[in-house]
């Protein structure tokens, strides 16, 4: 029982955690739409780069017509991603529609680095919108939209968030040249999504980095059981000898993306605190689930 209790104080802790860091990369994606882009008039992608063109094209506040078009697309969350991703997507879509708001207001209409610095808006407003993104994808949240589209994809393919995203946004920005009638305003649009695209994938690099775990427990069945479920990696399993001991042993072999390494280990430690574990990483897999084969 103290065990249980124990675990569970652990995993109410580590989602609170989650929920931090989620909640600061709101802020610093909220802060950037407020600061940077709405008072230059620049879109990007996205279910907030649609919000975004309704706002210049009606006026419609941008928080509301984002908080509209997510709730139709959380439905999607739910029944592909599970409960823990939709919980996590529903809390962010609300902490985000509650900030960008919060940021509208306390920035207002001034343009913080002076008149026709578009250009500079579009840089700092992206850089500050793909770190925010990028934290909250490492701590498995997301701001929804395009971003579900984007873990849904990744969770199958072996596509990185920031590929993904920019592949689902490029009508978007497009589409804004029926609002402005001006080409450099989907310029700067393309601008802020590269921009946006290239910080978020150094920020969650390791979505596309691979490491080989070697597992050492008396308990690798259950080990292997729940990575198995909930990172959806194949495990081998070999036969091995201590030497000094002399006994005999299982020893897990994983091969898994470096973005899961911290829930690998999480697990590991949840199940057997005393396992043995070792971690490299490799220059390249090649397979199912990860890169192709590209040799002719």
């Amino acid at each position: 029982m103290n065990k249980l209790n124990t675990l569970n104080k652990t995993n109410i802790l580590r989602e609170a955690k989650d929920m931090v860091f989620i909640t600061f990369g709101l802020c610093c994606y909220s802060m950037a739409w407020a600061a940077f882009l709405l008072p230059y008039q620049i879109t990007t992608g996205g279910v907030t780069g649609i919000a975004a063109i309704i706002f210049y094209a009606t006026g419609i506040p941008i928080q509301y017509s984002y908080f509209t078009i997510n709730t139709v697309l959380l439905l999607f969350s739910f029944k592909i991603l599970g409960m823990k991703f939709t919980i996590k997507t529903l809390f962010a879509i609300f902490m985000l529609t509650f900030l960008l708001g919060l940021f509208q207001e306390l920035v207002g209409d001034a343009k913080i680095i002076g008149e026709g610095q578009e250009f500079m808006a579009c840089v700092l407003g992206a850089a500050l919108c793909g770190l925010g993104l990028g934290i909250v994808f490492i701590n498995n949240g997301s701001t929804g939209g395009t971003d579900i589209i984007a873990a849904v994809v990744n969770k199958y393919r072996d596509v990185t968030f920031g590929r993904m995203i920019l592949y689902c946004d490029i009508v978007i920005i497009s589409s804004c040249y029926f609002i402005f009638e001006d080409w450099k305003r989907v310029v700067f649009g393309f601008v802020t999504l590269f921009v946006i695209s290239f910080v978020l994938d150094t920020v969650i690099n390791s979505a596309r980095q691979s490491v080989q775990f070697f597992i050492f427990s008396k308990d690798y069945d259950k080990i292997a059981d729940r990575i198995l479920s909930e990172t959806h990696r194949g495990v081998t399993v070999l036969n091995g000898q201590g030497w000094y001991s002399k006994n005999d042993t299982k020893v897990l072999v994983v091969m898994a993306k470096k973005s899961q390494s911290v829930g690998i280990f999480r697990l590991v430690k949840d199940i057997d605190p005393n396992a043995f574990v070792s971690q490299s990483s490799v220059i390249g897999v090649y397979g199912e689930g990860f890169d192709r084969i590209k040799v002719k």
